[in-house]
């Protein structure tokens, strides 16, 4: 049923820190709300103060009707140690519980329970009547996903990273809730399943409120903006899409330092004059004094001179006071990645002859491949394809079940891993960043500035970083150690928007090679790139860096 969500003045606060501060919008029916903002600003928050999971300082959350259903799915969905797939899809597409809650109503109706018909109405609309359905469609929706049947009852933790997304994916399509909040929905799909999410998305009916670094995926889908501010905690809202969004935030930024400038010139000329006037007229009384004139009509004239600067200069300070200040734009904090190189390795990188690799009922191969310095190379694929298992058996990390690989000399490496594995340890990041560099602490604290890790990031078990934080800390790593060699798998996930533009601004001035694997739209679109290597069924193939998509 048509259902519309309307946040008034939502205010949290954790401890000392304001961290929403008055927001309010509606998510109308087919209203579809894109949250944007820097990591840690409090996109998710704000998401779960919708959902009813965030407790609320101040202000209110509504839906209307008032038995709307809402749909909170998590960035990172709990994995709950034995459940299987179907569990899970029950679970994501709230199936399970309001099964559940439709059964009980029906009991205590059939039993008479004082407000059971009030309950059992209300747990019979479309929005809780849509548990038994699930099954019937699991296998369409199974089918158009190319999913096998069998991993239904496979337990969650044993999918592949290809396989969970898919799965998310496949809960999306599955669920019929009234109002929809998306945390990071396009995260690990493939371009395909990217394809199918915005269909659906713009399909629908239902109010939706999503959060998602995926550009082109914004500019496809939302038709409103909330743009959270990391320095006021406050929204401002915006209308008319991805588009519009971007050329009104310009205008007003633009609009901003145009006033502030003009505020600061008139302040200063203000201040210089007030400072000149007062000198002026400082000088006019010491020479009145100083000027032994004994013609009281001179002396009555320059005196009276003295009194008009003075009289000036209370008009200059009058008019400085009331001049209205103009607060300077605050500049946000940006990601300056330098990669530095430790020279340029040699001229063939590393080269693959006939490889074939086995992994489980896998088989990538056989490869032919040779990567020369300074390339730039785009591994693009659906998941499951085999693209990471290129990467980890370009750079040796897979035996080979046949064929010959060999790694040029000089030849370093810095690889950002989709688990983003380099850093997991359980001491605290700061020390287990020392040790993987080097560095001193004075040094290590001033690089981490630069990506963002400060105070209490860097004091935190490692294990605890979120992954968005966990992604920077890599980049630092590559940053503090050099390679002439980037490995790069899906590195925009969990990186906001300025990050990803400072990736993309740094990938371009890098010199070395770059091996990236990416369904980011926009990213491959705005790097420059020599060829792409198409991966299908673990079969390699070659294009150019032309129709990536």
């Amino acid at each position: 049923m048509p259902a519309t969500l309307t946040a008034r003045d939502v205010t949290v606060v954790r401890g000392p820190l304001v961290v929403l501060d008055a927001i309010s919008f509606t998510a109308a029916p087919g209203h579809r709300w894109g949250l944007v903002g820097p990591n840690g600003v409090g996109k998710s928050t704000l998401l779960g103060a919708l959902a009813g999971s965030v407790a609320l300082e101040r202000g209110t959350v509504a839906r209307m009707p008032p038995a709307a259903t809402v749909g909170h799915l998590l960035q990172e969905p709990e994995r709950r140690t034995g459940e299987t797939v179907r569990s899970f899809l029950g679970r994501r597409t709230g199936t399970t519980d309001a099964q559940a809650e439709l059964d009980a109503a029906t009991v205590a109706l059939a039993e008479g329970a004082s407000g059971a018909d009030d309950r059992y109405s209300t747990r019979s609309t479309a929005g809780w009547r849509s548990a038994p359905d699930v099954d019937a469609r699991i296998g369409e929706v199974w089918a158009e996903l190319g999913l096998d049947p069998a991993l239904l009852d496979q337990e969650v933790g044993s999918l592949s990273g290809g396989e969970a997304a898919r799965c998310g994916l496949a809960a999306l399509l599955l669920s019929r809730f009234d109002v929809y909040l998306l945390d990071e929905p396009t995260n690990d799909l493939d371009l395909d399943s990217l394809d199918r999410l915005e269909r659906w998305i713009s399909r629908l009916d239902a109010a939706v409120v999503l959060v998602s670094h995926d550009r082109t995926f914004l500019a496809n889908v939302v038709t409103h903006v909330l743009e959270l501010d990391e320095f006021t905690h406050r929204g401002a809202v915006y209308a008319g899409g991805w588009q519009a969004y971007r050329d009104e935030r310009e205008t007003a930024r633009r609009h901003a330092w145009e006033r502030f400038e003009d505020y600061d010139t008139k302040r200063s000329g203000l201040a210089s004059r007030v400072q000149r006037e007062r000198e002026w007229a400082s000088q006019g009384v010491s020479k009145v004094d100083k000027s032994g004139e004994n013609d009281k009509h001179i002396r009555n004239f320059r005196v009276n001179q003295t009194e008009q600067l003075a009289a000036r200069t209370a008009r200059s300070e009058r008019a400085l006071a009331r001049l209205e200040a103009v607060e300077k734009p605050r500049e946000p904090w940006q990601l300056r990645l330098d990669i530095g190189s430790p020279g340029r390795s040699g001229e063939i990188v590393a080269r693959l002859d006939r490889a074939v690799v086995d992994r489980g009922g896998f088989r990538l191969g056989p490869v032919d491949l040779t990567v020369g310095y300074g390339e730039r190379i785009a591994i693009v694929g659906p998941n499951g394809a085999g693209k990471s298992t290129l990467i980890r058996t370009i750079l040796g990390r897979d035996p080979l079940t046949s064929g010959e690989r060999w790694f040029g000399p000089g030849v370093v490496v810095g690889e950002l891993t989709q688990l983003r594995g380099q850093l997991r340890g359980d001491g605290s990041f700061l020390d287990e960043f020392l040790g993987a560099t080097g560095m001193t602490l004075p040094e290590a604290r001033t690089l981490l500035a630069k990506f963002g890790l400060v105070g209490e990031h860097v004091e935190r078990p490692t294990q605890s970083l979120s992954p968005g934080e966990r992604t920077r800390a890599v980049l630092a790593l590559f940053s503090a150690k050099g390679a002439n060699c980037l490995v790069l798998d899906e590195p925009t996930n969990h990186l906001d928007l300025p990050a990803i533009e400072q990736l993309e601004a740094a990938l371009e001035a890098f010199e070395g090679t770059v091996v990236l694997v990416s369904h980011d739209r926009a990213l491959l679109d705005q790097v420059r790139l020599t060829r792409t290597l198409h991966v299908s069924n673990g079969v390699v193939s070659e294009g150019d860096a032309g129709g990536l998509l």
